[in-house]
């Protein structure tokens, strides 16, 4: 599943411009989409509007300035129209953030109990590694061995 996008059927607004051109049909413009989708921190909900700039030439089918390896990668103007769909899909999803967050300093989620670090930003978790486990009970005793008050026997043997 994507983390962000564009809801299938969702309102856009449109301001083009269409010009005939020698070779074809010069479309430019703006699209005003909303978007949709979560923080990829956090994973909270996200939803904001983005203008994509777009420009793109419609070739007349009779056209020979194409060479046979163009041909086959550009826009063609067919039955005296032109299909927009996968001009805005192209522009619109290379417009968006590939790792979209809710804000630039958002913290995200705790890896250790999924708790989320923006509503509490002192949260943390003791974390031992494993391998020095073995003598962290070394350590209780030498500090509780230096804590303890010392007899006289315990003086003695020192001595």
């Amino acid at each position: 599943m994507a983390l962000i996008g564009v809801q299938e059927g969702s309102d856009m607004e449109l301001d083009l411009r269409f010009e005939s051109v020698h070779e074809g049909i010069l479309v430019s413009g703006t699209a005003n989409v909303e978007v949709t989708g979560e923080c990829g921190r956090c994973l909270e909900p996200l939803r904001f509007d983005r203008d994509v700039d777009l420009q793109e030439l419609f070739f007349y089918s009779d056209s020979a300035s194409l060479s046979v390896e163009e041909d086959e990668e550009q826009h063609r103007v067919e039955s005296d129209s032109v299909d927009l769909e996968p001009v805005l899909r192209d522009a619109v999803v290379t417009s968006l953030p590939f790792q979209p967050v809710c804000r630039e300093d958002c913290q995200g989620l705790c890896s250790e109990c999924g708790a989320r670090l923006n509503d509490d930003p002192d949260h943390h978790h003791e974390v031992l590694d494993p391998r020095w486990s073995a003598l962290a009970g070394l350590a209780g005793t030498a500090a509780e061995n230096d804590a303890a008050p010392k007899s006289e026997s315990d003086e003695k043997e020192e001595s």
